[in-house]
């Protein structure tokens, strides 16, 4: 039998050009979750196995459900590989949304914290508010007292008129607000304690 050398050099056991033959990828000890579950080869260069580990399956479930996994790969590949981590984590905190609420998704999780969030914030408001309230307030009780307490004493009236002047003078400047005699206006009692 003979051979042309056409038939030999077209031939991918005999090609010596890499860029003729196909890529070999050798095959990976543990397949990804992406693999296992679409029941395929999984390489090394496959490019869910990343962000799709086999220890976490449902992870990968879930994103297909609702994504389907020709659409993942092409999203991925699209994408620089500092933001396909990032990416994955959306695609299936998305898809989990939409399993649990199929028509608004993650729209309606979104709405529900902002609704949240203006409610804390009103909240927080009202808190503010009181508590401005409540420093005006003290601030206002401490100037009242600071201002009686500046104020100069008033003299004390005499209680009544059987009391006479100079009795009414010994008293304040003695500093005696004790009991007096009724009999002997003036004179002291002992004190009432031993």
């Amino acid at each position: 039998m003979q051979y042309s050398s056409d038939s030999l050099t077209n031939s991918p056991s005999s090609s010596s050009s890499p860029t003729r033959s196909p890529p070999y990828h050798a095959p990976i000890a543990s397949p990804c979750a992406a693999c296992k579950i679409l029941r395929r080869r999984c390489v090394e260069q496959c490019v869910l196995a990343p962000y799709f580990p086999p220890s976490e399956p449902q992870k990968f479930i879930t994103a297909h459900r609702v994504f389907g996994a020709s659409n993942i790969i092409k999203f991925l590949q699209d994408l620089p590989e500092s933001q396909r981590a990032d990416a994955v984590s959306s695609l299936v905190y998305e898809a989990n949304a939409r399993i649990r609420d199929p028509v608004y998704g993650c729209a309606g999780a979104i709405f529900q914290l902002q609704k949240q969030l203006r409610e804390l914030q009103s909240q927080l408001a009202m808190a503010q508010a009181e508590i401005l309230n409540m420093q005006t307030q003290q601030a206002n009780m401490v100037a009242l007292l600071c201002k009686e307490m500046a104020q100069p004493l008033q003299p004390i009236s005499p209680p009544s008129d059987s009391f006479t002047g100079n009795d009414y003078d010994l008293q304040l400047q003695q500093g005696y607000g004790g009991f007096f005699d009724d009999a002997n206006i003036g004179v002291l009692l002992e004190p009432l304690w031993t």
